[in-house]
């Protein structure tokens, strides 16, 4: 019976092809048409300010670590008021997979994804984006989240001298 079921195997995917070839095609008419994308749909990535207007970004390096092809570099730089900030921030979508975990790594929610797939182009150069490409001016997903804020960081009050908090110990004293 070998040779029934070689038969049966040779004709058995030109049966999917005459089955198939005889229905009507599904034709989107793609730059009119707009393909309808589901919410949770992951693609162009981007970089949120937090609701007083300022970057998000604290430049901890977690997105940078958590990217599995390592397309996110970034350089750490401190204001004068103590707040970090990326001083540099560049993200190559030419060996982006877009898998989303620089977001799930970001503590600050400053790198998140948007619906947004056309990055199409020939130039692998021109599909690395700079932090003025990516910075965005808007808070994303989550308009009321503030990260200094919600950590308790002294950035806008000296150590100590916010709400709640006693002042920082000088470790010189605790010596004997």
């Amino acid at each position: 019976m070998p040779l029934l079921r070689d038969i049966k195997g040779s004709f058995q995917p030109f049966w999917v092809t005459l089955r198939n070839m005889f229905r009507k095609p599904v034709t989107v008419q793609y730059p009119e048409q707009r393909p309808e994308l589901p919410e949770r749909y992951r693609a162009r990535l981007i970089l949120t300010r937090d609701p007083d207007g300022a970057e998000r970004c604290v430049a901890c390096y977690l997105c940078s670590a958590a990217c599995p092809v390592d397309c996110i570099s970034l350089q750490a730089a401190e204001a004068e008021d103590g707040r970090r900030y990326a001083a540099w921030f560049r993200l190559n979508f030419a060996r982006c997979i877009f898998c989303g975990l620089c977001t799930e790594a970001c503590p600050t929610l400053a790198i998140q994804v948007t619906a947004d797939f056309e990055l199409a182009g020939r130039d692998p150069l021109k599909l690395v984006y700079e932090k003025e490409d990516l910075l965005v001016d808007h808070c994303g997903r989550q308009p009321d989240y503030n990260f200094y804020r919600q950590t308790g960081i002294g950035v806008t009050a000296p150590r100590g001298g916010n709400p709640g908090e006693s002042p920082p110990v000088d470790v010189k004293d605790l010596l004997p």
